[in-house]
């Protein structure tokens, strides 16, 4: 691996290669100008208190008005945390992300006699409102998938006082992505020349996709070495969390936060445990995978620091931007030329933001405004990279869809099926690029990176789902998440997980640590399920054509208009079956297959 260039600075960017943040707002005034007519949007709200049970007009009324605030509030939120991503030691658009939140939690607030003046209207009377008002009909799925929430949902005063709590409620998530993107430094990683490389939260996997040991050694020891001087914050951090989790579910009259965070989405519990235990009946194939990779990096003992480099250094190669975005249009040929059509439209509009910058927030993420999508890169020219393009660009298309074709109140999935879009789009990526090649050295390269997808999405994603419900049960019987907890439990998962030829030491014990994902509230086992749902997509698409690629489309433009389970049912995947899931295995089982074909002919 060359020596990582120094990471350059926001102004250094090319504007080509910056999101056009100005397609929501101009300038920052415009911003700001739009933010200060939240106020008077709060005025108007609170006079229908006491109001939707009266009539259908109040009630359609209100549901309008709200519905465009809401609309409003979203491309608000996009426009500052956007800017706050570009730079996280900006502390004008740090500002700005606050004063929005203290904004939004008072509009919150207000608007809390919603909820329950909504449940207390009777069946009878609410289809009566249906019938008086037609246009209430718009409204029908988001009241019924409300009140189908409705022993959960407290007085007008609780819910005005759980509303205001939100800026409290989200301090532990908010204080931990500014602490480890932004406060923590981290000592340079070096190689086995002695050249220092900058190490972060965005270099670290540069360092350890190195065919350079020396150099991912080191970077992940000063990773986990400098993690771990904080263990004590971040272990209170995520204890809050937690306990966050357990006081809301508890006022709201769950078992468990873990069985609040899925009723939310509306997804069976099963669904979640179902997945750990269909791993857990294939963590033999795993076992197997970390074998077949110590044998061939010859090493006599297998780190951690050697999952990410590449089996095949000698078949990588840089990839330019422009060749990724035309390999990724390429690839995305079976969903139609009318998807691909969006597709340019995002490359060659300034949707994306490419390259690293100083202070950036790590990672890749897309959002959906309602202008277009935004999608979030830090594009380092490697295979793993031109996935994430074409990964987060599945959700930008999926956010394009429902945007399009639902209103407002039904445009935002939810998140179980957030991750199914983007891996359909690397599940073809990948097809693509294998049918293009029948040389056997780069066919295990891009098979390797396959079985990296699986071990990395479908194993490594449920290893944290478990992880997370494990610590949730802990903090629900009482226990206090302390770092040795934390690292013990983490640190017996990995042990499961990966079998016994790998070196399960204290530095990945420390791992919890940098996994931000554990904040977001039992989200993280929905990677798992999604990739599932998406090889199964996939191999549909390739198979049938016209048909399942008409099925996709209506689901990507689905929004949350039907169930998320339903969602999916109609793209010809149930997933409250385990034959998903089973399928996905049996894949990386065959594919496993193939790799030791390959390497021993």
């Amino acid at each position: 691996m060359a020596e990582i260039k120094k990471i350059p600075e926001r102004s250094e960017i090319p504007a080509e290669d910056q999101w056009a943040t100005e397609d929501m707002y101009a300038t920052d005034e415009a911003w700001q100008a739009e933010l200060d007519t939240i106020a008077e949007d709060q005025k108007k709200a609170v006079t229908f208190a006491g109001k939707l049970s009266r009539s259908a007009q109040d009630l359609y009324e209100y549901l309008r008005e709200s519905e465009t605030v809401s609309e409003k509030i979203s491309l608000l939120a996009n426009y500052c945390m956007r800017k706050a991503d570009e730079d996280t030691r900006n502390a004008k658009y740090q500002a700005m992300v606050g004063q929005f939140m203290s904004v939004v939690v008072a509009y919150s607030a207000a608007c809390s006699f919603e909820t329950p003046e909504i449940m207390s209207i009777s069946d009878e009377k609410l289809e009566s409102f249906y019938a008086e008002e037609p246009k209430l009909e718009r409204y029908r799925r988001y009241l019924t998938d409300q009140r189908r929430l409705k022993e959960h949902i407290l007085s007008p005063e609780e819910e005005k006082i759980l509303a205001a709590a939100g800026e409290l409620t989200g301090a532990a998530q908010n204080i931990y992505s500014t602490f480890t993107d932004a406060d923590i430094t981290f000592p340079d990683a070096v190689d086995s020349e002695g050249n220092k490389h900058p190490l972060n939260q965005g270099t670290f996997v540069a360092c350890e996709e190195s065919t350079d040991r020396v150099l991912r050694k080191s970077a992940y020891e000063n990773l986990y070495t400098t993690l771990g001087s904080y263990k004590n914050t971040i272990a209170a951090l995520l204890d809050a969390e937690n306990k966050n989790r357990k006081f809301k579910a508890g006022c709201r009259k769950y078992p468990s936060a873990f069985e609040a965070a899925l009723d939310e989405t509306n997804v069976p519990t099963s669904v979640y445990l179902n997945l750990i235990e269909a791993v857990h009946k294939n963590l033999d194939k795993m076992h197997r995978y970390v074998r077949l990779r110590k044998k061939l990096l010859g090493v006599d003992e297998l780190h951690f620091y050697d999952i990410y480099t590449p089996l095949m250094p000698d078949a990588d190669k840089k990839i330019p931007f422009a060749e990724a975005k035309q390999t990724v249009y390429d690839a995305l040929a079976p969903l139609g030329e009318d998807y691909r059509a969006i597709l340019k439209e995002g490359f060659d509009n300034r949707w994306i933001d490419v390259y690293q910058n100083v202070g950036k927030r790590g990672g890749a993420y897309s959002a959906g405004a309602s202008v277009h999508p935004y999608v979030l890169l830090n594009y380092s020219g490697t295979l793993d990279s031109q996935f994430t393009l074409a990964h987060e660009m599945g959700h930008a298309l999926h956010s394009y869809h429902s945007n399009k074709h639902q209103n407002p109140i039904d445009a935002d999935y939810v998140i179980f099926v957030a991750e199914v879009a983007s891996t359909c789009n690397e599940a073809l990526l990948m097809e693509h690029l294998l049918s293009k090649t029948t040389d056997r050295k780069e066919r295990a390269y891009l098979i390797n990176h396959f079985l990296d997808q699986f071990k990395g999405t479908l194993y490594r994603q449920t290893m944290f789902a478990e992880f997370e419900l494990n610590i949730g049960r802990m903090v629900a019987d009482g226990k206090t998440l302390t770092p040795d907890v934390l690292c013990a439990e983490y640190k017996r998962l990995n042990e499961m997980y990966y079998g016994p030829d790998l070196v399960v030491d204290d530095y990945i014990a420390m791992e919890w640590a940098r996994i931000p994902h554990f904040y977001y509230n039992y989200y993280v086992f929905q990677y798992a399920t999604g990739y599932s749902a998406a090889i199964a997509l996939s191999r549909r698409i390739l198979r049938e054509g016209e048909s399942a690629v008409k099925d996709y489309i209506e689901f990507l433009s689905g929004g949350c208009s039907k169930s998320p389970i339903d969602l999916l049912k109609g793209a010809g995947v149930d997933m409250t079956s385990p034959e998903p899931v089973d399928q996905a295995l049996k894949l990386f089982g065959e594919l496993l297959d193939e790799m030791e074909e390959l390497m021993e002919g």
